[in-house]
């Protein structure tokens, strides 16, 4: 009966968009989500979906024959447990609700493109150091590690077009820069892969983070799930999630950001009064959870100070200040133990 009076309410919901077109929550799920797979995981939408402001915004609008002209949601009050939330800052729809009522109620209006759709300028990782067998390059900020939805400019492509049949082994977030490892056989794919697997390999981050730690030197163990709804969000799950570990030490306090003056007062549109006191941190991970560092970062229950430039867990800035600088490993044919570590490119 629950399910029957849901499926009822949801046929009720007629939304409009700019053509005064209707269909109803039903069919605008259906129809954005079109892949089988996810069809068969989420029949139906939601509960609470069209009941977001947008939604009803734009419901009224267009009901009154009025024409949309700029619109936009910010977070108020404090940050729910598990996301991260900050008071009075702008996010995105999430895409497990208001994503797709939105890509129908927008259709007929002249919006901006979708900047997740743009194509990139070209870009090409820096060879620190590469051997027959395998190669330690350097990503650039803005990047792909493997080919995205919109053209296939990665560094997986520009490897396998340097080297046929090379394989990256891991991987780094677009935004993030740094050392990566790439596999020239099978053999040292399988025998650095492992090597991840069993955790032996080291890694070490720079950041800049917005605030001030508490302490100089920690552990971060929060266990990180994906939000199944709104990807590519993770969350701070004690329930269901995987354990997390980081290690930080904060290395440099930089004062309130007059280093980055123009970066903060443009991008952030913060003025210089109100600018926000950064911190360069190292960061040791000891897994490897998807988003591990920006939500340790960034949560509550972590270090408190997201990363500058975080689109996803804190502001968005010209570029995500968290650079892959370092890497030790086991080299997969001599046994040797390779270490290499990359200069600082924030140059604070």
């Amino acid at each position: 009966m629950s399910q029957e009076l849901q499926l009822w309410l949801f046929h009720q919901y007629q939304l409009l968009n700019a053509r005064g077109e209707t269909k109803d929550l039903v069919e605008i799920w259906q129809d954005y989500h079109n892949s089988p797979r996810i069809q068969e995981k989420y029949p139906l939408p939601p509960g609470g979906t069209g009941d977001c402001c947008a939604p009803k915004l734009l419901q009224y609008a267009y009901s009154q024959g009025l024409k949309p002209v700029c619109m936009a949601e910010f977070w108020w009050g404090e940050s729910p447990k598990g996301m991260i939330r900050h008071h009075g800052q702008f996010y995105p729809a999430c895409s497990g609700k208001c994503k797709p009522v939105l890509a129908w109620m927008l259709q007929g209006l002249d919006v901006d493109p979708n900047p997740d759709e743009l194509r990139r300028q070209h870009m090409e990782p820096g060879i620190v150091w590469e051997d027959e067998v395998m190669a330690v390059i350097d990503k650039p900020s803005g990047m792909l590690s493997m080919p995205g939805k919109i053209g296939d400019d990665s560094v997986a492509t520009w490897a396998q077009a340097r080297w046929p049949g090379a394989m990256l082994v891991h991987r780094l977030d677009m935004q993030t820069s740094g050392i990566l490892l790439v596999a020239k056989t099978s053999e040292a794919y399988h025998h650095l892969q492992k090597q991840f697997e069993d955790r032996t390999i080291k890694k070490k981050y720079l950041a800049i983070v917005e605030g001030e730690p508490q302490a100089a030197h920690g552990i971060i163990d929060l266990p990180l799930s994906s939000d199944p709804l709104n990807r590519p969000y993770q969350m701070v799950d004690y329930e269901h999630g995987k354990r997390a570990i980081t290690e930080y030490r904060v290395l440099q306090p930089l004062g309130d950001g007059s280093f980055l003056a123009d970066s903060l007062e443009r991008i952030c549109c913060r003025p210089e009064k109100n600018r926000p006191q950064v911190v360069k941190v190292a960061l040791w991970p000891h897994t490897g959870r998807t988003h591990q560092l920006r939500v340790h970062c960034a949560h509550r229950d972590g270090l408190g100070c997201p990363i500058l430039g975080d689109e996803l867990y804190g502001r968005k800035a010209e570029r995500l200040y968290l650079q892959a600088q370092g890497i030790t490993f086991v080299h997969p044919t001599t046994g040797k133990r390779m270490h290499f570590e990359l200069e600082e490119e924030f140059g604070f």
